[in-house]
């Protein structure tokens, strides 16, 4: 009799990221390898990951101490899958893991990456593109704040200090700005999906830039999955006779900040969403809510156009778009 051939186990490897080191364990083995967080030690995980065929690495998003590991395992052709820490925590603790080392991280990493088989995603090309973004967004955070401190103070000495950093500031987000056109301009991709999102009424560089630096996904989800992706999408509350309002959570803050901005632009400009608007007011809704269903219907508008490569027509028609 011919024996059957074993099916050939498949593998998921957890790694807990931090500043200095990288704890990897594979799901249903107890041996934990701990190497550092250099590139020596990301080499040795890319070894072992080739050697075990992992179907999954598994890590979560650490501020950025995971982006040596995510760019080496994309350049070896192997399938990074990073996810969110709430995500991992949430799993672990609906499996009653509530004891918290880098040791049981790493396992619990592992067995998230089994269970929950999380989306693979190589490292973006536009990463560079959404640290200079991220850079942005800081400038203007502490711009807000020196401002804010500026009407609060009385010392004279002090006030002129902030003016000087106000100041210092307003050039960094003016050379943060020529950045992020440099970087859009260079490639003739992010330039086309520049032009295409910015057809839209209400959109602007702001928007656009986010867009392609922090939502790559756009385009390639439907309007639901897209909409929950950025955080506009209604959650239902309900518990028997118990039905709660529905509210948005969780998402991508960045990208619904700027979409919140544009959303109000568009109320005043944009053909589609300015009806949609004035119709939940006259039904009653608040204009908190009736803003989220532009911001929604807006990033579906968006979506829409990055699908089907297209670009808005000023009598609310897409046309074939033609960039240069």
């Amino acid at each position: 009799m011919r024996e059957k051939k074993k099916e050939q186990k498949k593998v998921y490897i957890g790694v807990d990221v931090s500043k200095d080191s990288l704890d990897v364990a594979i799901h249903g083995v107890k041996n934990l390898m701990h190497v550092s967080n250099d590139g020596t030690g990301v080499r040795k995980v890319v070894r072992l990951a080739v050697k075990r065929n992992a179907v999954t690495v598994c890590f979560e998003a650490t501020g950025g101490y995971e982006v040596k590991l995510w760019m080496a395992l994309t350049e070896a052709g192997l399938n990074p899958a990073p996810s969110n820490p709430r995500m991992v925590r949430h799993f672990a603790q609906s499996a009653g893991k509530l004891a918290k080392t880098d040791a049981i991280d790493a396992h619990i990493i592992a067995d998230y990456a089994y269970a929950m088989n999380p989306r693979i995603m190589p490292f973006p090309e536009t990463a560079e593109l959404k640290e200079i973004a991220s850079r942005h967004c800081q400038i203007q955070e502490m711009l807000t704040a020196e401002k804010s401190r500026l009407h609060s103070t009385r010392n004279d000495c002090i006030k002129e200090q902030i003016r000087a950093h106000i100041r210092w500031l307003e050039e960094e987000l003016d050379k943060t700005d020529k950045d992020l056109k440099a970087g859009i301009k260079a490639c003739p991709e992010w330039q086309q999906k520049d032009k295409l999102l910015q057809s839209v009424p209400g959109v602007g560089n702001g928007l656009s830039t986010c867009l392609i630096a922090r939502l790559p996904e756009l385009g390639f989800l439907d309007r639901q999955k897209i909409a929950a992706l950025v955080g506009v999408a209604p959650l239902n509350r309900d518990s028997g006779k118990f039905h709660g309002k529905r509210r948005i959570w969780g998402g991508r803050s960045r990208v619904r900040a700027a979409l919140y901005m544009a959303a109000l632009s568009a109320i005043r400009c944009n053909p589609t969403i300015r009806p949609l608007y004035l119709r939940l007011l006259e039904k009653g809704k608040s204009k908190k809510t009736a803003i989220t269903a532009c911001m929604r219907k807006l990033i579906t508008i968006l979506n829409a156009i990055m699908r089907d490569h297209i670009c808005w027509h000023a009598a609310n028609q897409p046309v074939s778009a033609t960039v240069a």
